[in-house]
């Protein structure tokens, strides 16, 4: 799941994106209002984490043009106003909820977790799957064949991109972008070591292999009944 962060703050800006990273979600930061109204209308998000007092745009302003532009993603507002008339305000505008500074992260997890849940609109859209795989994305629970499946973060967030985009040959850099938030750099080899550890957990053991190396392409993961060798 993917989440927007508009926070002009630096520590806290950094500090949520790190979290959230840690916590297996995909995160962008936007250090303005302008930079957030626009990266919300050329991306798909599950949530909107919102500060109010941004350089730009203010938080309201951007609340107001991403509903607008018809998108109905969940909305956190997060801010050191406290004032009952701003949390009212946020809410009228169109927010699902408002957390004010200093917070605690495992809150603020909480209803980052809520929210997301709220977003969707059946469990079905929580739960991805490729042949006898599910991807629990609510409950962080990856399994095969009825047997659960130890992910780390990262191992989690990689199969979530697999699985998002299943059937399509995915290159390294677009792996290294989408998980790791960094350019590709042809002479690292993280993301090959990354789905040889996966390919281990998800495939060794089943006669069914998902998870395919395309050479000089990249990745792509395919249920058996997708495969069209002759």
């Amino acid at each position: 799941m993917k989440i927007l962060i508009v926070e002009d703050e630096p520590k806290t800006g950094d500090y949520l994106k790190q979290g959230l990273t840690e916590a297996g979600f995909v995160t962008d930061l936007a250090r303005d209002g302008w930079e957030g109204l626009g990266l919300a209308q050329i991306d798909h998000y599950d949530l909107l984490i919102l500060d109010v007092m941004l350089p730009g745009l203010n938080g309201w302003q951007v609340l107001e043009g991403v509903r607008r532009a018809g998108i109905e993603m969940p909305v956190l507002f997060l801010t050191a106003r406290d004032q009952v008339e701003d949390r009212v305000k946020g809410l009228e505008l169109g927010a699902d909820d408002y957390l004010v500074k200093p917070f605690a992260f495992s809150e603020l997890l909480a209803r980052v977790r809520s929210l997301v849940r709220r977003g969707h609109v059946s469990l079905e859209s929580t739960v991805l799957k490729a042949a006898d795989l599910e991807l629990d994305l609510l409950r962080r629970r990856a399994m095969r064949a009825g047997n659960k499946i130890e992910l780390t973060a990262k191992e989690f967030a990689l199969l979530e991109l697999f699985l998002r985009r299943q059937g399509e040959v995915l290159p390294r850099s677009l792996i290294a972008s989408q998980v790791w938030d960094m350019n590709f750099d042809s002479d690292t080899n993280v993301i090959d070591v990354a789905v040889r550890r996966l390919r281990v957990k998800i495939d060794e053991g089943f006669d069914h292999k998902l998870i395919h190396t395309v050479r000089g392409m990249g990745y792509v993961l395919e249920s058996p009944q997708e495969d069209t060798s002759a």
